[in-house]
């Protein structure tokens, strides 16, 4: 049975993505002592955040943007025997954007 989740207000859910491993000088990293990685792509917004006036205003993140987002962040839930992570909008550092082929510098 499928699951959908939509967070609601300024709460956003992230997958986190797994930095990819790369072993130097023959030396094995346990799972057990890396850290999670802070970076993840986002899976579902909430509709944004209420002002005092009650106006909504939306999120500057969509689905799918790639983030950057604090090591402390946030709360970890597992849905379907995945894990995600739930975070307000305020607890994100950065979108990270594709470089653009030829810019110039």
């Amino acid at each position: 049975m499928a699951v959908n989740v939509r967070p609601l207000h300024d709460r956003i859910l992230i997958r986190r993505i797994e930095e990819q491993e790369t072993v130097r000088g023959g030396i094995i990293i346990p799972d057990t002592a890396k850290e999670k990685p802070q970076e993840g792509e986002v899976i579902a917004v909430g509709t944004g955040k209420k002002t005092e006036e009650g106006k909504i205003l939306p999120l500057d993140v969509k689905v799918g943007d790639r983030i950057l987002f604090g090591k402390y962040s946030g709360t970890d839930i597992q849905i379907e025997h995945e894990e995600y992570l739930i975070v307000r909008e305020e607890e994100i550092l950065a979108v990270l954007e594709p470089a653009k082929v030829g810019a110039k510098k």
